[in-house]
């Protein structure tokens, strides 16, 4: 179990976090070290065995904020986890259900972790969107917060107005914020409802 958190320091964990989990800082575990790419499948092959999970460990993911675990678990399948899995509510619905916290944390031996292949099926690149744009058979969804989605902010509000390098939207995107796709617990909503979405 690993609990995402957005700063290196998570206070979320430290004051409780669901037994058994381990802390993982999303841009230092998620991101290449000096690139702004996703890590190498060998390089998330050895950050999983120095924690202590190996090919056949199934990995649950949550965060206190339900998109970085989401954004882990997009990343791991990419590369290669065999089972990775979202914990539906993340830590907002297990807190609420009066599920146990505790501030232990655990340690887990190193293993040894052979690099898995990569499948990069659910990640398009920039020529790949300009290649599509005014295809009628596209859709492009912008799932950003309303003011981001208008160009009023790079970044939604709260908080400074900073994250993307210029202000907008691609072309022909269609808006429909992340929020809109979970109930109020962080549980995603049912299939029906998604598809009318």
């Amino acid at each position: 179990v690993i609990e995402v958190a957005e700063e290196p320091a998570a206070a979320a964990y430290g004051e409780g976090h669901i037994p058994g989990a381990i802390s993982w800082f999303w841009k230092e575990a998620l991101w290449h070290p000096t690139d702004r790419e996703f890590p190498a499948p060998a390089e998330m092959a050895e950050r999983l065995g120095r924690a202590g999970a190996g090919p056949d460990t199934a990995l649950v993911l949550y965060s206190p904020r339900v998109q970085f675990g989401a954004y882990a678990f997009w990343v791991l399948q990419m590369c290669g986890h065999p089972d990775v899995r979202l914990l539906d509510g993340a830590r907002k619905k297990w807190a609420a259900e009066g599920r146990p916290l505790t501030k232990e944390v655990p340690g887990f031996p190193p293993v040894n972790y052979p690099p898995q292949r990569a499948d990069p099926s659910s990640r398009i690149g920039r020529e790949g969107v300009r290649a599509g744009l005014g295809d009628a058979r596209r859709l492009l969804l912008d799932v950003r917060a309303g003011d981001e989605y208008r160009g009023e902010r790079v970044r939604s509000a709260p908080g400074p107005d900073h994250g993307a390098e210029r202000a907008g939207r691609i072309p022909g995107a269609v808006h429909l914020f992340f929020r809109e796709l979970l109930n109020e617990d962080d549980t995603v909503k049912p299939g029906g409802e998604l598809r009318a979405l």
